[in-house]
């Protein structure tokens, strides 16, 4: 019999870096990678712990891959996985459930592909897993999410990603490189680089070898790749050293993804956060200052215990005085075995959602304000392949998101284009195809 097995995956850049490596070890085991909906003998849901509705989406997944394919043998991974494998060992029609450190043997444990009465369940403390496995995603010919760090050593009381992932650990550079080559090679243009926390790259075996500052350098010389992106990184590990370097780097493009959380340093405090507003500030000033193009975006959490209507004005004013252009607003969810979860100060559920909704909005007015900062001027954009209603789109180097008419010939392109205005729909449009220069 041809076996088939389809993967999901849930939350962050991480875990699709992840599922492709799973992916590579089921085709080295005889396995066909096919879509969701093409029957597959085995299914493979990678899970995240991020938001309240983990199990829910979860749930929802199982019972639709059980209705394409009834008799399909259904595993379950990833931060939801490690959190509560007990709960999800209870979802009908589960065979299979391992944590953070069993994920990567899951085609060994997967010798007999018969539905279980009762799932089985691979899970250790979070303290075992304590070995970094490389990753990285493959199957997008523009670009490729690199994972070189996972876990993470800080305390913040709302996180549950310590418990899902364990404590901090890194690839080794040189492994990095290999990687980065490999990747080089097969023709994807951009390497987006990932990890829990990604500026505490270098710790092997509970220590420091390394620096990510160490990192960027020495991947700026691998030749083949056109663009490094950097996911995100904590504003205390940005140094003005990594800010400098990006400015003037041969392949680091200059985008940042900044987490500030709350703009009210009594919410920072609470939340135990490594750093104030105050350093967040000069952060931007000083990638505005090298870089005044630069692209920054800011992961924002509103509704955190004891966030009162005045702290959230605090948050709403410094971020719409802050030079930044784009917000990700999360709604805070009380996660079991967090402090923040014990914390007094609960915000109702309709506040959470005004405030969310005026960020969402305040973030609007950032992306598109920015947008227009960059209106008549020339820039490179690498092209994806996807279409809708006859255009395709790409990203600049600052990641600008830019629309143009379909062409076969430009997906994985990088060209060099003249952003002209910005469409109905937010994307910024560019002059017509016989005016893009080629790159």
């Amino acid at each position: 019999m041809n076996k088939k097995v389809a993967f999901y995956t849930l939350g962050c850049k991480l875990n699709y870096s992840e599922t492709s490596s799973i992916g590579r070890l089921f085709t080295q085991a005889g396995f066909d990678t096919v879509d969701f909906t093409d029957t597959p003998n085995v299914y493979v849901i990678n899970t995240c712990s991020v938001t309240e509705n983990a199990d829910k989406k979860c749930k929802k997944i199982v019972k639709e891959a059980l209705k394409i394919s009834p008799n399909a043998f259904i595993t379950i991974v990833g931060c939801y996985a490690q959190l509560k494998p007990k709960e999800i060992a209870e979802i009908p029609g589960v065979d299979m459930v391992l944590g953070a450190a069993e994920k990567f043997q899951l085609v060994d444990h997967i010798t007999d592909l018969t539905k279980r009465p009762k799932a089985v369940v691979y899970n250790q403390p979070v303290s075992e897993a304590n070995q970094f496995v490389p990753s990285y995603s493959f199957g997008d010919r523009t670009r490729t999410f690199l994972k070189v760090q996972d876990g993470c050593d800080y305390s913040c009381t709302f996180c549950t990603i310590p418990l899902a992932r364990g404590s901090s650990r890194s690839d080794t550079i040189e492994n990095v490189i290999v990687q980065a080559k490999d990747i080089a090679a097969s023709g994807v243009k951009e390497i987006v680089l990932t990890g829990v926390n990604l500026g505490d790259f270098g710790i092997r075996d509970g220590k420091r070898e390394d620096r990510f500052f160490d990192l960027v350098k020495a991947l700026d010389e691998v030749e083949g790749i056109d663009r490094i992106r950097i996911s995100s990184i904590e504003p205390n590990l940005l140094s003005d050293e990594i800010i400098e370097f990006v400015s003037t780097s041969k392949h680091f493009v200059p985008h940042f993804h900044i987490p500030l959380q709350s703009g009210s340093d009594k919410i920072l405090g609470l939340m135990r956060r490594r750093y104030q507003r105050e350093l967040y500030v000069s952060r931007v000033a000083k990638i505005k200052q090298v870089m005044p193009d630069c692209c920054i975006g800011v992961d924002v959490i509103v509704g955190f215990p004891g966030e009162t209507r005045e702290d959230f004005i605090d948050t709403y004013n410094f971020l719409n005085d802050l030079n930044v252009s784009y917000l990700h607003v999360f709604t805070y969810s009380e996660r079991e075995n967090t402090p923040a979860a014990e914390m007094s100060g609960t915000v109702p559920g309709s506040a959470r959602a005004d405030r969310s909704k005026m960020l969402h909005i305040l973030s609007d007015k950032k992306r598109r304000a920015f947008y227009e900062t960059q209106l008549n001027k020339s820039d490179e954009v690498l092209f994806e392949g996807d279409i809708k209603d006859g255009f395709m789109h790409g990203f600049t180097r600052n990641y600008v998101k830019v629309k143009a008419k379909y062409d076969p010939v430009l997906v994985n392109e990088i060209r060099t284009v003249h952003l002209t205005q910005i469409s109905p729909d937010g994307d910024v449009e560019i002059t017509e195809s016989e005016e893009i220069l080629v790159h």
